[in-house]
């Protein structure tokens, strides 16, 4: 009996590790390809010291944040300060977990797995209120409002996209809903809640256009202003793996996971298939931060809330009326 609950926490442990390494390791390299990328559009060098074309850039910033000296403001709250980048970081690991790269690739393949999705997701605004809050510095707290506002607005939008998903999936599971693809794609009946879904996702991960609670005119760097060393780095790291995450659920509930475009494809492996449209869409959001102006705040509330949360409402409705009239309600699909 106890070396059955050790295996189990052990092998726990190890996928841990394997996703937190693997995480790590994208991130860099993710940082690096956004700067080459911007740089090339602005039609300037970009990074080509560290490494060969500047590939180690990524883990050279990782390093020097490192060693770096944690400043702690005297006026802040300490471990408040100290615990929000901690958090940050660890929420953004917690969605990885449901997250399957191919059929069995996945650490927990739960039934409420959007449901969780959706929640870790939700906690991110906790985290960015301690860090504005424990501050104790005008532009961190007006950074971080203007943070949590932001998301709970567009998390209205993301919630309704989700329910036409699950309705037309029958299933919570992102294994069953990949797998509810495999005739169709689902962003070409749900375009609209695709497009919504992506723009609600720039504004959920803080992102160009929408990246307000950063604006450097207004407020320096936002809610991060006071942090340096580990502590700007973990909200740098929490950053990016939420843009990763956000894509990879993109790609679950709209382009079949890990499935083929054609099935004379087949015989290319499903985790290839799935990174590779994870680094479309990762792509696709450093292009938009390199080509588009930011919006005013008064836009962005508009936008959530006047356009973007009707249109999904009414979306959900119509999707949900034609499949009640053609009789076509998928069953609720349970994987055990």
């Amino acid at each position: 009996m106890f070396s059955d609950y050790f295996w189990i926490f052990l092998s726990v442990i190890l996928k841990g590790l394997i996703l937190i390494i693997g995480l790590l390791i994208t991130v860099a390299f993710f940082t690096v390809l956004e700067r080459k990328l911007m740089s090339a559009i602005q039609r300037r060098r970009g990074p080509n010291v560290a490494g060969l074309f500047g590939v180690l850039q990524g883990a050279a910033d990782g390093v020097k944040l490192i060693i770096k000296e944690t400043v702690i403001p005297s006026s802040s709250n300490p471990v408040i300060f100290v615990l929000s980048p901690i958090f940050t970081f660890i929420i953004s690991l917690m969605g990885w977990v449901i997250l399957p790269f191919s059929v069995g690739a996945v650490i927990a393949n739960i039934n409420l797995g959007i449901l969780y999705f959706f929640a870790v997701s939700s906690l991110g605004v906790y985290t960015i209120i301690m860090a504005g809050w424990s501050s104790n510095s005008k532009y961190a707290f007006l950074g971080a409002l203007r943070s949590a506002a932001q998301m709970i607005s567009y998390e209205v939008a993301i919630g309704f996209t989700i329910l036409t998903v699950f309705i037309c999936a029958g299933s919570l599971n992102l294994t069953a809903i990949v797998l509810a693809q495999q005739e169709i794609w689902y962003i070409f009946p749900l375009f609209p809640m695709f497009v919504v879904f992506f723009v609600s996702a720039l504004a959920e991960t803080n992102r160009h256009p929408f990246d307000l609670p950063e604006a450097e005119a207004e407020l320096v760097s936002g809610y991060n202003v006071e942090y340096s060393a580990m502590g700007f780095a973990l909200f740098f790291l929490g950053e990016y793996a939420n843009i990763l995450l956000m894509s990879s659920s993109m790609v679950l509930l709209f382009l079949g996971g890990w499935l083929p475009p054609f099935d004379f494809l087949s015989f290319i492996p499903g985790p290839l298939w799935f990174g590779l449209k994870v680094a479309i869409f990762a792509v696709l959001f450093i292009i938009i931060r390199a080509v588009l102006p930011r919006y005013r705040y008064d836009q962005l509330m508009t936008l959530g809330w006047k356009v973007f949360v009707p249109v999904t409402l009414g979306w959900l409705f119509l999707v949900a009326g034609v499949l009640v009239a053609f009789d076509s309600l998928p069953n609720i699909i349970y994987l055990s």
